[in-house]
């Protein structure tokens, strides 16, 4: 599952003038990635395991906590409004990270339910990371990250995983209360990431054309989490 983040590797043999004209697609696909991840699989999920007052009161207080890292990290890293690397683009692996940790909680629990169930859990979690983490790997390099860097950071994010499957394996009893809380805050740092940071910056293209041409990877995005 970790090694998926790989799959940005493909961008590294796109020449430079290519890569630098599909950045904003992939960045709008992964603002409709996140989005549809949040809404379609984080919350639906959430909402199984508790009451939706919960739910959705982690939910806000997720959005809450990234707006708060992100003035965090503003203030710490950027001097007189200049960032070398833009702020979203540690959010993004901040968000993807526990993202990651829940569906390694989530798997190891699946593979000591049952063999077969961990291994459908495992191709379902599979088919909505491989888009997801390319859409990532383009908005880590629209940020100002190197590809090389964009590639190795993107991959220590997804990581968190195998951390999250170690944990789910030997507190499987206890996992129950900790996916209630994780999943709907994972959702809310992704609605933050993807309506405060992702989604203005699809506005700043002021050619009609490519801002039309980001909003539809911004609709397959949303829509390939749909269809996973």
């Amino acid at each position: 599952m970790s090694a998926i983040s790989f799959v940005g590797i493909f961008a590294l043999a796109l020449k430079e003038g290519l890569l630098n004209r599909i950045l904003l697609g992939l960045v709008g696909f992964s603002a409709g990635a996140l989005m549809g991840g949040a809404f379609l699989h984080l919350l639906p999920e959430a909402l199984e395991r508790d009451s939706s007052v919960s739910v959705f009161s982690f939910t806000i207080l997720g959005f809450m906590l990234f707006f708060l890292l992100e003035k965090f990290l503003y203030w710490r890293h950027c001097h007189k409004g200049v960032c070398d690397v833009h702020i979203f683009t540690y959010l993004n692996l901040i968000g993807d990270g526990i993202h990651n940790f829940v569906d390694g909680l989530l798997l190891a629990v699946s593979f000591v339910v049952s063999i077969q169930l961990g291994i459908v859990t495992m191709l379902a979690v599979i088919l909505h990371e491989i888009p997801q983490e390319l859409g990532d790997f383009g908005v880590l390099i629209y940020g100002g990250l190197s590809k090389t860097k964009a590639l190795f950071y993107n991959f220590l994010s997804a990581l968190t995983a195998i951390l999250g499957a170690f944990i789910g394996y030997y507190l499987s009893s206890y996992v129950e209360n900790f996916t209630s809380i994780l999943v709907p805050l994972a959702a809310g740092g992704f609605l933050y990431i993807s309506g405060s940071d992702l989604i203005p910056e699809l506005h700043r293209e002021p050619d009609i054309k490519k801002s039309m041409l980001s909003f539809i990877f911004f609709l397959f995005g949303i829509m390939f989490m749909w269809v996973l």
